[in-house]
């Protein structure tokens, strides 16, 4: 088992990198667990502090090898609108329910649940399900910084 010592924001351009780790929205925040890469490398991951990892971010090892961190694929609902104004009420009733959202021009991503598609749809909205990446918004007391400024969608390159 290798130890982290430090973890590096979103496309750090450092090399090279031995192993990836691939981890859901969830995930990725975390302050102390035992990780297992795609070719096996177990990392143990014991910050002082909880962290955020970065998509296309590393943790870096005793010794200075590095081991990527990926974004994995999640089950999510799509969430469309007839307008720009209707889908600022449906994200704002989105966040109303405390429930994390990636945000973009033109839709809505949300974990899946029944009750908030039913909600959605109950309010006009097209929800679709889909499987991506998750790259939920930090919430207003997200206290540390990312490599591309912190949003959640500037780090998803």
């Amino acid at each position: 088992m290798r130890r982290a010592t430090a973890h590096l924001p979103a496309n750090h351009g450092k090399t090279p990198i031995i192993d990836t780790i691939t981890l859901a929205h969830d995930e990725r925040r975390l302050r102390r667990k035992l990780l297992t890469g795609a070719k096996g490398t177990e990392v143990m991951v014991d910050f002082p502090g909880t962290v955020t990892l970065d998509h296309n971010g590393a943790l870096e090892l005793e010794g200075g090898e590095l081991v990527g961190v990926l974004a994995a694929q999640e089950p999510l609902y799509e969430i469309r609108a007839r307008d720009a104004g209707h889908l600022l009420r449906l994200a704002w009733h989105i966040g109303n329910r405390h429930t994390p959202a990636q945000l973009e021009p033109d839709r809505i991503l949300i974990k899946r649940d029944h009750v908030l598609k039913t909600m959605l749809e109950g309010l006009g909205a097209s929800v679709a399900n889909v499987t991506e990446p998750f790259f939920a918004e930090h919430g207003a007391y997200h206290a540390h910084t990312h490599g591309d400024g912190g949003h959640a969608l500037l780090n998803r390159k």
